[in-house]
């Protein structure tokens, strides 16, 4: 679906967006309206403030409900039946122990970052944060304090390198875009993601872990008494013994062999490796150096797609983890009680994206870049502030990233830059798109339901991580744009 014509001035769609957000945030926090309902009735709201015909509001609001659907309820859905299989089998705990063994406890937040760095090279932010959930908790649980000692520092790892770093679509689209070398800003990326990283994302993690608590979630994984879960399942949770506290019971489980760190680190590997074939393969055809209509890249685009990805791994851990102790039958019931929890994430995810949808069709974010992009400021904070205001209206940091580049190409064509330069540009496009994720971004929502935060204790601490990660990454391109 395309946006619409305006109906109003740009300076009416940012007072409309402005007070539809608001709207939004007094419903969830004030009134306690569940914020799926607040969502989808903000978004009706907002489609009609905004001049888009009543016949086309009902599919706008599909518009963005099903694209965003689309991309997280696989990903979402597989990614949690992994996590609960390596949670119930051991496997988390075996890597936790693992790493904390390496780095110690105290690095405990520093390895969980690094990890995530690591593989979040290939994988988008959204897939390996829920991949990566069961490791965050295990750990979290076995140290105590706030969660979001823990689960910040990986999820911020994951954010800087999905702006960041090629061959994630963003970087590709607004390096291609700007003209600038994908190789080049491939090469100074990951640099700039790890410091960017570790300044505004590690560091101010550690601060906000400290002065906000939050309870490990239960809710996907089970509560842990005593090394295994209270949760009943038919094969079984590693370590569960004994009663629950205050004279309950948990049901007894066969005594089961925890899987080794190789197995464990093949099942999280494998999703990584797969979905690599699909973004450097892409990156190569991008740069004509494979052709797009070959054969066999097209059969590794399809094994690296995410779901197929996910889907594969699933499949695989049933076998070498599931199964390895418990009838097929256990499996399914384990993945069952994988599944319900995740309902309510999902549809506030796809909510969230039917908000972010309303605003980019109403034409908010076109009329907000027409009427910034002439502005007589140097080309990389134009960039920055393009990008940002583009992000803060409509949410989606991907498209705060390829129509920021798109509005800069052709001043950019016009400068001499040097190639440096033109890296420094997409890291400034990508630091404005990361800025003050907030209500109309499905992430902010993914982080909210996964981690059990409240809105506005998401806002004190995602929201301000993002932006903290965002201006570090914005610093670094100033000095890169310096000396380029």
């Amino acid at each position: 679906m395309e946006a619409i014509e305006p109906v109003y001035s740009s300076g009416i769609l940012l007072l409309i967006a402005a007070v539809a957000v608001a709207v939004l945030l007094f419903l969830i926090m004030k009134v306690k309206l569940h914020a799926f309902i607040a969502l989808v009735l903000v978004s009706a709201l907002t489609a009609l403030a905004a001049g888009i015909p009543i016949g086309d509001i009902p599919d706008a609001l599909s518009y963005g409900f099903s694209n965003t659907l689309g991309s997280v309820a696989l990903l979402v859905g597989f990614g949690v039946m992994i996590g609960r299989l390596l949670e119930v089998t051991g496997g988390a705990q075996v890597l936790a122990d693992t790493l904390i063994g390496r780095f110690g406890e105290k690095r405990a937040p520093f390895a969980l970052g690094i990890a995530a760095l690591i593989f979040g090279f290939p994988i988008f932010f959204d897939a390996g944060l829920v991949v990566f959930l069961p490791i965050i908790m295990t750990v979290a649980r076995r140290f105590g304090g706030s969660v979001l000692l823990y689960a910040l520092p990986a999820a911020g790892a994951f954010a800087s390198m999905h702006a960041l770093v090629p061959p994630h679509p963003g970087p590709v689209a607004a390096a291609e875009a700007l003209g600038a070398s994908i190789g080049l800003t491939l090469l100074v990326g990951v640099p700039v993601a790890f410091v960017a990283w570790y300044l505004g994302a590690f560091l101010i993690s550690q601060f906000l872990g400290r002065r906000f608590y939050v309870d490990v979630p239960t809710a996907l994984f089970g509560e842990i008494n005593n090394g295994g879960t209270t949760e009943d399942t038919a094969v079984g949770d590693a370590g569960a013994t004994g009663g629950a506290p205050g004279g309950g019971s948990v049901t007894q489980t066969k005594a089961r062999t925890a899987p080794s760190f190789g197995v464990v680190l093949g099942v999280l590997m494998l999703p990584f490796v797969l979905i690599s074939f699909n973004t450097v393969l892409n990156t190569l055809m991008t740069a004509k150096v494979i052709s797009e209509d070959a054969t066999w890249a097209q059969f590794l685009r399809l094994l690296g797609n995410t779901s197929v990805a996910l889907l594969i791994t699933v499949i695989v851990a049933i076998f070498v983890l599931g199964r390895r102790e418990g009838s097929m039958a256990d499996v399914t019931t384990i993945l069952d009680k994988a599944l319900g929890p995740i309902c309510a994430i999902i549809l506030i995810t796809g909510a969230g994206g039917m908000f972010g949808g309303v605003l980019r069709l109403s034409g908010i974010g076109d009329a907000l870049s027409g009427s910034l992009s002439s502005l007589g400021i140097s080309l990389i904070l134009q960039a920055f502030l393009i990008s940002t205001l583009l992000r803060v209206a409509q949410g989606s940091a991907t498209v705060a990233l390829t129509t920021t580049a798109g509005l800069l190409a052709a001043a950019v064509a016009e400068a001499d830059l040097s190639n440096l330069q033109l890296s420094a540009l997409v890291f400034a496009i990508a630091a404005g798109a990361t800025v003050l994720s907030h209500v109309n971004d499905s992430g902010f929502w993914l982080v909210s339901r996964f981690f059990e935060m409240d809105v506005k204790t998401t806002f004190k601490t995602w929201t301000v991580l993002e932006t903290t990660l965002g201006l570090s990454a914005f610093a670094i391109s100033l000095v890169l744009w310096s000396v380029g």
